[in-house]
């Protein structure tokens, strides 16, 4: 037999399993070709993750070997059963075939580095580093590069483990680059999956992002099943915020027929982490159970103590950690000895849950990690035990210089983000310093302005970036596509067609688009600090009210007259409650049922602005609510029914939108298919302005409505509008060829000065992260659009035809948008379609 089985197996799979199966089947083949044979099979059932017929194969063609009396195939067998027999969960047995494989005058490089892999899974990583380069030295000897090529790769993967990115990532590259040479294609992938993971490990989502999918195209096109690549993209996920996918990923991977013990440890211990992080402590605690149980029958300490860790957080959140304290200081202690990234966290949980009086100690090696050379989450977490060492001795401005400096990491690492989907999640990363920095800020002698500075350093910051949109092509390619779906989509359901086959695509391509978003690399500077003082000033004898949520309780700072006062409300969640009454009394008006709003305006102005009310001053006012009350119908709040009002979701905002200006003087009005009034408003519009730019129709593309509104003076849309809860960027407007999503509008060079979106809760925002919103509104205000009028509620299509005529009549006069509005207002006291609508900006 020329053909060496056992190497084949490791590069072509499927030939070297028929090629064993053959000679097996050759009654003329030696017992050391049949032992090769038995071997290469094993190899190959072993990677596809069916352990058991891998085990039984191998230990045949140990027997065999030993009956051929060739030594040196039953050692190079023995090494590939201890390996196996490893991964499998027997390290003792496995390691002593390893051992006996090695006893002997020679040490074969390839038995070397097959027990280097067994030790570093059970942890002796001392002692795998020193077979891996002793290997190295031996490959590098002989020229073989292919084996060199996979020691090189084993050795990476080892200081990756380590924390050694750097030398993980020249060892790694030098592996692929070998792996490229010598055609090895699904080696050289391999490696390029270990180079998405070290990219994650440094921070650099992005590039992790786009190197792990495609290596995952990659695999999908030649037909292999990788489960570590899907961990390793589930913690990737994770890591961008991403927890719902990271979740779904990892339990679907879950299910699979055939999964090697690790494997399903590691895709375990991915999904019971991102079950934590989005709010199932129940299911994280199983899985994390799980994972741990794997680990620890694998040997595999290293990797136990993480799912140790996530079921000390389950229980955390679960309210029943309190008596494993010791076990977390356990914990938290032998990551730390590790280096592992987890340390931070785990020795400030410990600090939390002890009793033995070692909190201070804990949390100051915790804190430790905030100038340590490690990713950018990993110092936030330092400086956040740090805060909390400050918190414990009543260091009020320790504690803040703390959170200041763990939020400036965070913005280091939001920096490197180019979707606004993933910097909006980032936030959520903060939420523990900024809490912690509000709650001090608001005790103390200059409550109010250090409140106001601490409720906008973490507030709305992705907003203050504009978008980074992905090449120069006018349109992605999967974006088409969408639209393209949607119009589809659109008539199926108007001809009562089925829908599932569309519904289907469109789920396909949404999971592109955002995709190829997730990967873009950031390209803006941190946000630039606010600036209270130029707050006050640029509001002057005008009045802002920024609502702050500290520890669930609403507290309220007036902007007026050169001063900040600062009272306290109510329950932010009874607000949030009141929220949804109102809203679901327009939604009734909406559909025609009687609008009887009674005392709601007044018991939701009780718990929103509380005592602040009495401070508004005459005039007009500046609404900033949390990120969570910006669906607030505020037109029903006594307070502010009799004046102009706008919303904003930062003060920052604000100041940026009083300062745009248009860049042309274009008028645009455009019409989208399917309203019940038929965009009644918009040939009236178009009579009033004969100088507008029409869109409506045919004509009234997404293309055409792109170039209509880039750096329009004021636009107006009549168009249906579709706000996603589930993934705000997809939320979108109607048009004649399909949807004009939140990503579209990313893509415009200038912002439209002032948008006027008519459709139903066109407005509405999600909360994300931390004090963050996504949706049509502030994808507007994050390319420079100063002012919205916009439905945070459902409407009335001929209702809204009416307001909208009467709206624009007061704009032409010179009104700005929230004066315009209360006049309309005023003139139809009462009406739920007036209420639903809303000024944001300026």
């Amino acid at each position: 037999m020329t053909v060496d089985l056992p190497t084949l197996a490791v590069e072509d799979p499927a030939r070297a399993e028929a090629l064993a199966r053959a000679a097996l089947g050759d009654d003329d083949a030696t017992a050391s070709e049949r032992s090769a044979a038995q071997q290469a099979l094993g190899i190959v059932l072993r990677d596809r993750g069916e352990v058991d017929a891998a085990l039984r194969s191998l230990a045949a063609a140990v027997r065999t070997a030993r009956r051929s009396g060739d030594d040196v195939r039953l050692r190079d067998v023995q090494a590939t059963y201890g390996l196996t027999l490893v991964m499998a969960g027997h390290a003792t047995r496995g390691l002593g075939h390893l051992d006996r494989a090695l006893d002997g005058p020679e040490r074969p490089p390839v038995t070397l580095m097959r027990r280097a892999v067994a030790r570093s899974t059970v942890n002796r990583h001392a002692e795998a580093h020193d077979d891996l380069v002793e290997a190295l030295a031996g490959f590098r000897r002989t020229g073989d590069r292919t084996w060199e090529a996979v020691t090189l790769h084993n050795l990476g993967y080892l200081e990756l483990m380590w924390g050694q990115v750097d030398r993980a990532q020249q060892h790694t590259e030098e592996a692929a680059a070998i792996f490229a040479d010598e055609d090895l294609l699904l080696d050289a992938l391999w490696a390029r999956q270990n180079l998405g993971e070290i990219a994650q490990l440094r921070g650099d989502l992005p590039t992790a992002l786009a190197r792990l999918d495609e290596v995952s195209r990659a695999y999908a096109e030649l037909g292999h099943h990788r489960p570590n690549l899907v961990s390793i993209r589930s913690r990737t996920l994770l890591a961008a915020g991403l927890a719902q996918e990271a979740a779904e990923l990892a339990e679907q991977a879950l299910d699979a027929a055939y999964l090697l013990p690790m494997d399903r440890a590691d895709l375990e211990l991915v999904a019971a982490t991102a079950r934590l992080d989005i709010r199932d402590p129940e299911r994280a605690v199983e899985l994390a159970d799980q994972a741990r149980r794997h680990y620890r029958r694998l040997g595999a300490r290293w990797f136990e103590l993480r799912a140790e860790l996530v079921v000390l957080r389950g229980r955390r959140r679960l309210g029943s950690a309190g008596r494993h304290g010791p076990a977390a200081a356990r914990v938290a202690t032998e990551l730390h000895l590790a280096g592992a990234d987890e340390a931070p966290l785990a020795l400030t949980i410990a600090a939390e849950l002890d009793r033995a009086g070692r909190r201070g100690e804990l949390l100051l090696t915790a804190s430790e990690y905030r100038r340590r050379g490690r990713s950018a989450l990993v110092r936030a977490s330092g400086w956040w035990a740090a805060a909390l060492l400050r918190d414990d001795v009543e260091d009020r401005a320790g504690v803040l210089r703390a959170c200041d400096r763990g939020l400036d990491a965070l913005d280091e690492h939001r920096a490197t983000l180019g979707s606004t989907e993933l910097r909006a999640l980032a936030t959520g990363h903060g939420t523990e310093l900024a809490g912690l920095a509000l709650r001090h800020a608001a005790r103390g002698a200059a409550v109010p302005r250090a409140l106001l500075r601490w409720s906008e350093r973490w507030r709305a910051t992705a907003l203050a970036q504009p978008p980074v949109t992905p090449g120069e092509e006018p349109v992605l390619p999967s974006l088409a596509a969408l639209r393209d779906n949607g119009r589809r989509l659109a008539e199926a359901r108007a001809g009562g067609e089925p829908t599932d086959v569309l519904e289907q695509e469109r789920r396909r391509l949404e999971r592109e688009v955002r995709a190829e978003h997730h990967r873009l690399t950031g390209a803006t500077d941190h946000t630039a600090r606010f600036d209270v003082d130029r707050l006050v000033a640029e509001v002057g004898d005008g009045c802002l009210v920024e609502l702050v949520d500290v520890d669930g309780v609403l507290h309220v700072l007036v902007v007026h007259g050169g001063r900040v006062r600062h009272v306290v409300a109510g329950p932010a969640a009874d607000a949030l409650a009141l929220t949804g009454s109102a809203a679901f009394a327009l939604r009734r008006a909406a559909r025609g049922r009687p609008f009887t709003p009674g005392d709601l305006g007044s018991r939701l102005q009780d718990v929103v602005l509380g005592p602040a009310a009495r401070l508004l001053p005459d005039g007009p006012v500046t609404v900033v609510p949390t990120g969570r009350l910006h669906g607030v119908a505020w037109a029903l709040l006594p307070v502010l029914a009799d004046r102009p009002f706008g919303v904003v979701p930062s003060a920052a905002q604000w100041l940026r939108a009083c300062s745009a200006v248009p860049s042309t003087g274009r008028t645009v009005l455009l019409a989208g298919p399917g309203l019940d009034s038929g965009g009644a408003e918009v040939p009236a519009l178009a009579r009033r302005d004969a100088t507008a730019l029409l869109l409506d129709g045919e004509a009234a593309t997404v293309e055409a409505a792109m170039g209509a509104l880039d750096g329009a003076r004021l636009a107006h849309v009549a168009a249906h509008g579709r706000f996603r809860a589930d993934s705000p960027l997809f939320s979108a407007l109607e048009l004649a060829d399909g949807p004009l999503t939140v990503h579209d509008l990313e893509r415009l060079r200038a912002a439209p000065h002032r948008v006027v979106l008519s459709a139903c809760e066109s407005g509405v925002l999600a909360p994300v992260g931390a004090e963050e919103l996504l949706g049509l509104a502030s994808a507007l205000f994050a390319l420079g659009t100063a002012g919205l009028v916009c439905s945070v509620a459902e409407v009335d299509d001929a209702a809204t035809a009416d307001l909208m005529v009467d709206l624009h009549a007061h704009l032409d006069a010179g009104l700005d948008p929230a004066s315009a509005l209360h006049a309309v207002r005023a003139a139809a006291p009462g009406d739920p379609t007036a209420t639903a609508f809303v000024a944001l900006g300026v």
